[in-house]
């Protein structure tokens, strides 16, 4: 009667606690905890089988707590079955058992009883088994989703090295220069029509190998800054870097890069590369400097330097 007692207490906090934390619930649960109730209210139970009993309140204990966390539904459903299946062989064992006690005081009915205890002791066996079975069926299926993530990863890091692969070949064809700043790409005076916006063929076939690599790399964007040597008037000088600043920008929109990865800037004579003491020198002053930012990074503003 004691362990009967205390089997009802145990059935009643998990009834309590499950109904307290709201869980989620399947039909395979809701059918465990009402075969546990019946198990604790069957005397044969708490008598002959204390011990599968026990083993069925813990795994009964475990389905609530996953529904209680609640996890998936397949989680769950498997947690219950084995709960109803030891809440079974405990009502077998019980059964076989309180046979079999029978058994000394009705001889006439042993072989029936001994029959019935052989078929418990099978249906048990072959309950086990499929709990076996449905657990090897769910780790292999675990292992299998394991391995297809391991493929996956690694070939998402070949896509990434073959990626920068063709990335730094492009940048170096287009005699990128690395930067804190992100690679910087140098269209010179002589890619642009004498003292005009407009891309020479040259100019645009740079800006074409640009293009290609905005297409691979969609992380990235470009700041496209504008500027010119000291001779002249300082407005004029900025309106000539603006509008060729302006040129690049479209040009690359033309090419498909889209306009929200393009940002533009004109410094007019301002951040010469060289002095403008002779017309070599103010050569290279006159420029448009591409700025190609680093992985998935905003483009830092530009200082004394690069």
């Amino acid at each position: 009667m004691k362990t009967r007692s205390m089997m009802s207490l145990l059935a009643a906090a998990v009834l309590a606690t499950a109904c307290a934390t709201a869980p989620v619930t399947t039909p395979t649960l809701d059918q465990a905890r009402a075969d546990f109730v019946a198990a604790n209210n069957n005397p044969q139970v708490s008598q002959y089988a204390p011990l599968e009993f026990k083993q069925a309140s813990d795994a009964l204990d475990q389905a609530n707590a996953a529904a209680a966390r609640r996890e998936s539904l397949n989680d769950i459903d498997r947690l219950a079955y084995v709960a109803k299946q030891r809440i079974a062989t405990a009502m077998e064992v019980a059964k076989a058992k309180a046979a079999e006690a029978d058994i000394a005081n009705a001889s006439r009915e042993r072989d029936q009883v001994r029959l019935e205890a052989r078929t418990a002791e099978a249906d048990r066996a072959k309950r086990e088994a499929e709990a076996a079975q449905a657990a090897a069926a769910q780790a292999q299926a675990q292992a299998q989703a394991a391995q297809q993530q391991a493929a996956a990863t690694q070939e998402q890091n070949a896509a990434l090295a073959q990626r920068a692969a063709v990335l730094e070949a492009l940048l170096v064809e287009l005699q990128a220069v690395k930067t804190e700043r992100g690679y910087v790409v140098t269209i010179g005076d002589v890619l642009f029509a004498t003292d005009k916006a407009s891309l020479t063929p040259n100019g645009m076939s740079t800006l074409r190998k640009l293009a290609d690599v905005m297409a691979q790399n969609p992380n990235r964007t470009v700041l496209v800054e504008g500027f010119t040597d000291s001779t002249g008037s300082s407005s004029y000088n900025q309106e000539l870097s603006q509008r060729r600043a302006e040129a690049v920008a479209s040009a690359l929109s033309s090419l498909g890069v889209p306009r929200d990865r393009i940002a533009m800037k004109a410094y007019g004579e301002a951040f010469p590369v060289a002095s403008n003491d002779t017309a070599s020198n103010r050569q290279l002053n006159r420029r448009v400097e591409i700025v190609l930012s680093n992985e998935g990074a905003q483009i830092p503003p530009r200082t004394a330097g690069r």
